[in-house]
């Protein structure tokens, strides 16, 4: 019976897998519909890119810097290929799968922030670096057992707030992570050519296929059920099956509350529901309820759909129209925000140990330290990445490669003829 009920586990772990590197296609559609038609080739190029050397790099490297050490310190151990130290209960083989397309998940979000005007030779630096470095060493400190989930009586965590930092599929470790460093990387390159008026007021760059975009949103919707529910990793057994159910329906009811409250903001806001602003308040509520689709009941995870679904509309607002900072597709908002969002929310939301639920302050705190050291070393790293390369090489293509845009020029093919 036990080898039936790991074999079951491991098959789910698998699927769960694929479904999360599906994901990939539907940003590469979503990104490509937000953005102009010239850059298409570019922008599908880039999120292969990101698939094909986070696998490499993550098996060579990441992997080990993720769950080497035995899950103790800062950092763990490169494994240069060699996958005998991980010593778990499921085939490290297909462990390692599943955690890469998690690793390229966090990488591929930074490309749509930095659309339309990178070259594409230094896309591949700092992609490769992000699945290398950047993502693994803090994806240790909490899914490889580090410091921020030590649950050791004598822990740093235990000892200052009673409880260790907790996200279930990665709300803070992929996506405020790439959220933060899609919002540097977007400041280092600078606006597109035309953004900005000599007013100073942002102008609209409608992508060239809404179509795209939604069928690319469906696609993550879909992909969203592996990527959380996956990360149980485990099916076998009543607890499995009542736990995956249930983040199954958490996952499901914010993403809906998300595209509703954003669909109804606009409206009211802008007199006309937005349908472009609605598929990314789906993503919002999605990105919001990944760190504790878990441990929050099905009406908190409706609750943090609306949140994350109404402040989205003011985040794009805000980076666009106040501090300038020209992102695309709203990668900022959607993984960076509501990634931010979702993490502290589940401190208030969460039914086992939420200080809304009459638990305690101490693991809100866990949550607000967890984010603010996650997401300083994301800052950290990204300022160091793309100001190094921007110095040292130049991070944006010419204005006459930008103005006609980069498929010719970067690769030479074009989606449309």
């Amino acid at each position: 019976m036990n080898d039936i009920a790991i074999s079951l586990d491991t098959v789910w772990m698998l699927l769960a897998a694929m479904l999360v590197f599906f994901m990939q296609p539907g940003f590469a559609l979503c990104e490509a519909g937000f953005t102009r038609s010239k850059n298409t080739a570019n922008i599908l190029f880039k999120n292969f890119v990101d698939f094909m050397f986070g696998s490499l790099l993550f098996w060579l490297v990441g992997f080990g810097f993720m769950f080497g050490s035995n899950g103790a310190g800062f950092i763990g151990k490169p494994n240069w290929g060699d996958l005998s130290f991980y010593d778990g209960a499921l085939p490290v083989e297909g462990f390692l799968i599943f955690e890469t397309v998690f690793c390229a998940t966090s990488a591929t979000i930074v490309s749509g922030a930095m659309a339309e005007r990178t070259k594409f030779s230094m896309y591949v630096i700092y992609s490769a670096f992000i699945s290398l470095f950047i993502y693994p060493i803090e994806g240790h400190w909490s899914w490889g057992g580090g410091w921020l989930c030590n649950e050791a009586a004598d822990s740093f965590m235990m000892c200052t707030f009673g409880d260790i930092f907790h996200d279930f599929a990665g709300s803070a470790i992929v996506h405020s992570v790439g959220g933060v460093l899609a919002f540097i990387g977007a400041m280092a390159l600078g606006a597109r050519r035309g953004k900005y008026g000599s007013d100073g007021k942002s102008r609209a760059i409608p992508g060239h296929s809404l179509t795209l975009a939604a069928l690319g949103v469906f696609i993550l919707w879909m992909g969203w059920f592996g990527f959380n529910p996956g990360s149980q990793l485990a099916a076998s057994g009543e607890v499995n099956r009542v736990a995956i159910s249930h983040v199954f329906l958490t996952t499901n009811l914010a993403a809906a509350a998300g595209g509703v409250a954003t669909m109804f903001l606009t409206w009211i806001k802008y007199k006309k529901p937005s349908f472009s602003l609605t598929l990314n308040g789906v993503l919002a509520g999605l990105v919001g309820i990944t760190a504790g689709c878990d441990m929050v009941s099905p009406l908190g995870a409706v609750i943090i759909g609306l949140i994350c679904g109404t402040v989205l509309v003011f985040a794009i607002e805000f980076i666009d129209h106040k501090l300038h900072i020209d992102d695309p597709v709203g990668a900022s908002s959607v993984h960076g925000v509501c990634g931010i969002l979702g993490t502290l929310l589940t401190g208030l939301l969460s039914t086992s140990s939420g200080a809304l639920y009459g638990h305690g302050w101490g693991f809100f705190g866990a949550q607000c330290f967890g984010i603010l050291v996650i997401d300083l070393w994301a800052a950290a790293c990204g300022f160091a990445l793309f100001y190094g390369i921007k110095k040292l090489h130049g991070l944006r293509v010419p204005a006459r490669i930008e103005d006609e845009g980069l498929d010719i020029y970067e690769h030479g093919e074009t989606c449309y003829n």
